[in-house]
């Protein structure tokens, strides 16, 4: 059994899930807060020991006409960093579209207590999962490449 580990970089979080590629399944995992690079891998380190990771792929962030950005740059000197400290394997994959996927896959942002907005907190859990899930999405496109069945958005 191989294991992938899947990241959605953003900003302030790191979603992270997992993926068997024997099997196929895709398990969001959970979110971490960003610190810097040689935290992020130091945490990112662990979780690959705990689960017998052989590889991690990092969402490269694209436009939607596939050229790369400010982004994509900020996410290859990450993956670098990290690349430098963790002992694995990581590979970069197109992630176009894969938070409006996982929002499409979660439905609507849930309502607060009194059907108003949510908390701040709510809000927070929210973006969260929205993050697990986006790696999850960059996951399966990547088990899609290696199937050869891989369709660009």
């Amino acid at each position: 059994m191989s294991v992938l580990l899947g990241i959605d970089l953003g900003d302030r979080r790191l979603g992270v899930a997992v993926a068997d590629t024997d099997s196929g399944s895709v398990v969001p995992l959970l979110t971490l807060r960003r610190s810097s690079p040689s935290r992020d891998a130091q945490a990112l380190a662990r979780i690959c020991e705990e689960r017998h990771a052989e590889a991690i792929v990092v969402g490269l962030p694209l436009h939607l006409d596939g050229r790369e950005s400010e982004q994509s740059e900020r996410t290859r000197a990450w993956a670098a960093t990290v690349a430098a400290i963790v002992e694995v394997p990581i590979a970069l994959r197109d992630e176009r579209l894969s938070s409006q996927l996982a929002e499409a896959r979660m439905g609507r942002a849930p309502r607060g207590r009194s059907g108003g907005a949510p908390s701040a907190a709510a809000r927070q859990a929210w973006r969260a999962r929205i993050d697990r899930e986006a790696a999850a999405a960059i996951l399966q496109r990547e088990l899609a490449a290696r199937a050869g069945t891989e369709v660009t958005p």
